[in-house]
């Protein structure tokens, strides 16, 4: 490459973004993500060949994604959390969950399998799940103020799948792929917040039968309500909220674990109920 074309491929363009030495932009990174999503095919990390990707940026193809997905048809309908257990945060080195976006393509109905047609290699793992009643907007929101907009509490199952090859990835891959999102599912109990002790709520992990993990609410954050108020407050530096209705996936209770095909994996909640997912066939 010339001293000219790399002059050109560093310019900063606002509608466009940060072109990197290699060609890359928030555009280009979007569009490989969605298209390994959409191909089953995993790839290896954004960042060995986009060295520049840093969080900021990260966040922006996220977006960008978005709104991809919003173009074709699919509709918002919440935020997730990822890397909200203090002991993954310290591993990856931060200080704070990271955020995504949920839509309804990725919502499955109670009783589904895993939807091994589309997916490179699911794992499941359990959620306390928040649907707001109220606005929810930042900075400066507290957990009882995010618990004071929360309408009802439920059960869910995540379903995350990682585009990159073994799930290896350095913290702007992982934003970037928008926190490893594929689908999630709601627990049929339905609960107001209040009476609840959320950070006891302790969650058993089985596969095929044999308990696998355990954990609590205190998992997350210290508690789920800390994790929704760090999502709001999270979002507000983008000039976002999280609106009423929409869903929250506070973070895993547990580490994920494997949904292979014929497996069945259940979650069992000690107040919010049990979700059960059928692995599914191999596609």
């Amino acid at each position: 490459m010339t001293g000219q074309e790399a002059r050109r491929a560093k310019r900063y363009d606002g509608r466009r973004g940060r072109r990197s030495v290699t060609g890359w932009t928030v555009e280009r990174a979007a569009e490989e993500l969605l298209r390994a999503e959409e191909a089953r095919a995993d790839r290896g990390r954004l960042t060995d060949e986009w060295p520049e990707l840093d969080l900021a940026t990260a966040y922006r193809v996220q977006d960008e994604a978005l709104r991809r997905r919003l173009a074709r048809g699919e509709r918002l309908v919440g935020v997730k959390l990822g890397l909200t257990s203090r002991a993954k945060q310290r591993r990856m080195g931060i200080d704070s969950p990271l955020t995504a976006w949920l839509t309804d393509a990725m919502a499955l109905p109670a009783g589904a399998a895993v939807p091994q047609g589309r997916l490179i290699h699911p794992r499941v793992e359990p959620e306390i799940v928040f649907v707001l009643g109220e606005r929810l907007a930042g900075p400066g929101v507290s957990a009882a103020r995010a618990l004071a907009a929360v309408e009802h509490v439920c059960a869910g199952a995540e379903v995350i799948d990682s585009r990159f090859r073994d799930f290896s990835f350095a913290l702007p891959d992982v934003v970037a792929d928008n926190a490893s999102s594929a689908a999630f599912v709601l627990g049929a109990t339905r609960l107001p917040p209040g009476g609840l002790d959320l950070a006891a709520e302790a969650v058993t992990v089985e596969v095929d039968g044999a308990v696998v993990h355990t954990g609590t609410g205190a998992d997350v954050q210290g508690h789920p309500a800390e994790a929704l108020a760090l999502a709001a407050n999270s979002l507000a530096g983008r000039g976002l909220a999280i609106e009423p209705g929409q869903v929250v996936l506070t973070g895993g209770l547990t580490d994920a674990v494997f949904a292979p095909p014929g497996a069945r994996v259940t979650l069992r909640f000690a107040n919010l109920g049990s979700i059960e997912l059928d692995g599914g066939v191999t596609a």
